[in-house]
């Protein structure tokens, strides 16, 4: 087995898991220092001990490579294996099945953690069709949001990763701020050149009902906007704690989305899982199209889709009011046909 795979395949599985960042970072950093030698080398001197003075590489990683270059499947790679054989979620398999790709997704161009070839590589793996890198806008500084021309730069390496693709599509996108003045954190020109644009509110999360609804609906209305993203802020669990939802008018900001066509995200985060069912179901009964989304940070939580599909499935979402079941020709059609 390739050493460099095994390296990022014991990666993905932790991620998946929600592991410790420590820990998948060593797999990650051990896989980039091998990488750049040639695999004979790489090969001999794991075989006579000299790796494990190679900064980078520790006690584990050495040891599954040292596995990995005598053609056996490293135990610590195996045992992730099969304890990951185990859905995430308990049902939605049949919804998670028709789903075709992910609007929502972060690279280390923002506060993700992993390249953007690394994240197109995984989702491909995951029988993807179509992901949507969506870092972050400048406004969120804190998550390193992409200025005007580093955005110019990302779309660049989009369309390279494109060119050697035939059966899988990266999709150029944003997740743009909503700020407090309802305005979109990013130009009309940018907007104009993406493939999918998510809103979100990431500041002022305990605004009064009626600023909060006022500035949702003013993100809704903006004619780039395709999909309301994790609309309550809520956190239910995780490293960061908890965190109440939004309080918006529900049912002005879902009738709004409704008549404009933009999609409500289901976010498949297990620390966010936003919106709640009574509001899934709200947005259900309004005429709203939804959007499951992994927002993934990683390459390994990009297999979150579960956890949303699940919640879907369990709220009585159909798969047709669901914009990542349709191929990419028609999602591509809908996400630019208000502009």
């Amino acid at each position: 087995m390739d050493a460099v795979d095994a390296l990022n395949e014991i990666a993905f599985w932790l991620e998946r898991e929600l592991a410790p960042s420590f820990k998948v970072k060593a797999f990650r950093n051990a896989a980039d220092v091998i990488r750049g030698l040639d695999p004979a080398e790489v090969a001999e001197r794991a075989r006579d001990g000299r790796l494990k003075r190679i900064k980078g590489i520790g006690g584990r990683t050495y040891e599954v490579i040292r596995q990995a270059v005598d053609g056996t499947i490293p135990d610590y790679l195996e045992n992730l294996r099969k304890r990951s054989a185990t859905p995430l979620a308990e049902c939605g398999d049949e919804l998670g099945a028709a789903l075709r790709g992910d609007l929502h997704s972060h690279s280390n161009w923002s506060d993700g953690r992993s390249s953007i070839e690394l994240m197109a590589d995984a989702a491909r793996l995951l029988g993807r069709e179509y992901l949507a890198l969506t870092d972050h806008s400048p406004n969120l500084t804190i998550a390193n949001g992409l200025s005007e021309e580093r955005l110019r730069e990302q779309l660049e390496i989009v369309m390279e990763v494109n060119e050697h693709e035939t059966d899988f599509r990266l999709l150029a996108g944003i997740e743009v701020d909503i700020l407090e003045n309802g305005e979109l954190d990013q130009s009309p020109e940018m907007l104009n050149r993406l493939d999918v644009v998510v809103a979100s509110v990431h500041s002022k999360l305990r605004s009064d009902s009626a600023t909060m609804t006022k500035r949702m609906l003013s993100g809704i209305g903006n004619p780039f906007t395709n999909v309301l993203g994790h609309c309550t802020g809520r956190l239910v669990q995780g490293t960061r704690g908890t965190r109440p939802q939004s309080d918006f008018d529900a049912e002005r900001v879902f009738a709004a989305c409704a008549e404009l066509g933009v999609a409500v995200e289901i976010n498949s985060r297990p620390e966010r899982q936003d919106p709640p069912g009574s509001l899934i179901r709200l947005a259900l009964e309004a005429g709203c199209l939804f959007s499951i989304d992994s927002d993934a940070h990683a390459p390994g939580q990009l297999d979150f889709l579960q956890y949303g599909a699940a919640r879907a499935a369990s709220n009585g979402v159909p798969p047709e009011r669901i914009v990542t079941t349709w191929p990419v020709e028609q999602l591509l059609e809908w996400s630019t046909s208000k502009r």
